[in-house]
């Protein structure tokens, strides 16, 4: 895989240190949930449930969880709780299996086509700007030309935080004024992005407008003007969620993808949180690969997502 290889030792502490909140919490939560018990009957379900639902997983998800386990116990008649453990990550890594067929494709890997356009949206205050940097930082290192367009142009701030985020990662920023049309950022950016020979080309946009057909018209037009130098573009529009919030990540993906057609996520903010298991219930509820998953502060804490390696560092 070359230099972001999967299953580096670095990565494997970055990502074990990153959820080792979420970690700490499901597993004083289990612990408790099977105290005094040696079986697991409808009581211990009930409190794994219970387990998950605080844990952000989300209702849907652990009903499913729940169900398949059920089964489990039903087939081997006799389960003990020590074994919960183990049949609870089994079961965790076999649905998101089931529900998110992309194997994950590490930064140095061979791009489907260049330049390949990344669209980002999300709400401000989720890590947007930042995870743009820290991508085109990765991307860089992997031996990519990188173009970041700042089309959030609402916000003076989105602007400057993306230039810094550019000079730190050594990639070129095309930027307007504030207030300048978004869609016409985009288009100066593709265009120089093309003309360059660039392999990538992120693109930053509002964070927040008025109401969601505002949100929809504005990353449609963003779309159509890209689609003028670049027919298929954007390759991929990669939606940034704040892990840390829970609940309210599950909202935010609810209203992106009613507004625009979100093909991939970034979940932020993992290693400040005990609400990991939110990446679990997005990946499972929405059927939308989770790509990245952001566990520091640090430009190479943003790692691309495996799903066997969240799941088995959740569960050691």
């Amino acid at each position: 895989m070359g230099l972001f290889n999967f299953f580096s030792k670095d990565k494997k502490e970055t990502l074990d240190q990153g959820l080792s909140k979420t970690k700490e919490s499901v597993f004083t939560k289990l612990t408790r949930a099977v105290a005094g018990k040696s079986k697991v009957d409808d009581e211990v379900l009930d409190n794994l449930e219970e387990v998950l639902i605080t844990s952000d997983v989300g209702v849907e998800t652990t009903l499913r969880i729940i169900e398949r386990i059920e089964k489990r116990v039903e087939q081997d008649k006799y389960v003990n709780t020590t074994e919960l453990n183990v049949i609870l990550k089994d079961e965790i890594a076999s649905l998101l299996s089931e529900n998110n067929s992309e194997s994950p494709a590490d930064f140095d890997a061979v791009l489907p086509q260049t330049p390949y356009v990344i669209m980002v949206v999300g709400v401000n205050g989720v890590g947007k700007t930042t995870t743009i940097g820290k991508l085109a930082y990765q991307f860089k290192k992997a031996g990519k030309k990188v173009y970041l367009g700042a089309a959030d142009t609402f916000r003076a701030a989105a602007v400057e935080q993306l230039v810094i985020w550019g000079e730190r990662a050594g990639v070129t920023v095309i930027k307007q004024k504030m207030g300048s049309d978004p869609a016409s950022v985009a288009f100066d950016t593709i265009a120089s992005a093309k003309a360059n020979n660039a392999d990538v080309v992120i693109i930053d946009t509002a964070g927040r407008l008025h109401n969601k057909i505002n949100l929809m018209n504005e990353l449609t037009k963003i779309k159509n003007v890209m689609q003028k130098i670049i027919p298929d573009a954007p390759h991929e529009v990669l939606l940034v969620l704040d892990g840390s919030t829970g609940q309210n990540a599950f909202e935010q993906a609810k209203q992106f993808t009613k507004a625009t057609d979100v093909t991939a996520l970034a979940i932020t903010k993992l290693d400040g949180t005990a609400k990991g298991g939110v990446v679990i219930g997005i990946s499972d509820q929405f059927k939308i690969p989770v790509k990245y998953i952001g566990l520091g502060e640090g430009m190479e804490h943003l790692q691309v997502f495996d799903r066997n390696e969240f799941v088995a560092s959740l569960f050691e």
